[in-house]
């Protein structure tokens, strides 16, 4: 049962960090989503912040294969270190869900916030399991 529920935590952290990724492209392609991220200080990103969008991207769908190969629902990729890549993306969401919490951005207070904060608490699950 255990197996299970990490198994389903894991697919669910990693439709969060896809939906992400596309919202991060969205905003790279200039899609006036800007104050969902960053403290709502854009309504449209800057050319140089929309690479970091892009950036973003990459990395959260990283993260997604993390979570789901540490969980053991990917196969392959032996060679990732899960466990110390696991504890950096519980670190990581801490931080990010507390940024999003304290935004002046309602948008991505309210918004960014929960998502961050779910996934943090069910990648620390799948790290202590």
């Amino acid at each position: 049962m255990e197996n299970n529920l990490v198994a389903i935590s894991s697919i669910i952290v990693a439709l969060i960090f896809v939906s992400l990724a596309i919202f991060q492209e969205l905003l790279t392609m200039g899609y006036p989503l800007g104050e969902f991220t960053l403290g709502g200080y854009y309504k449209t990103l800057p050319k140089k912040l929309r690479v970091v969008s892009a950036i973003s991207s990459l990395i959260l769908l990283f993260m997604a294969v993390v979570v789901l190969k540490h969980a053991n629902v990917l196969k392959g990729l032996d060679f990732l270190p899960t466990s110390l890549l696991m504890w950096i993306i519980v670190i990581y969401l801490a931080l990010i869900t507390l940024a999003n919490a304290i935004s002046q951005s309602k948008k991505e207070k309210y918004t960014m916030t929960p998502l961050s904060g779910i996934a943090f608490l069910l990648c620390l699950f799948i790290t202590l399991t």
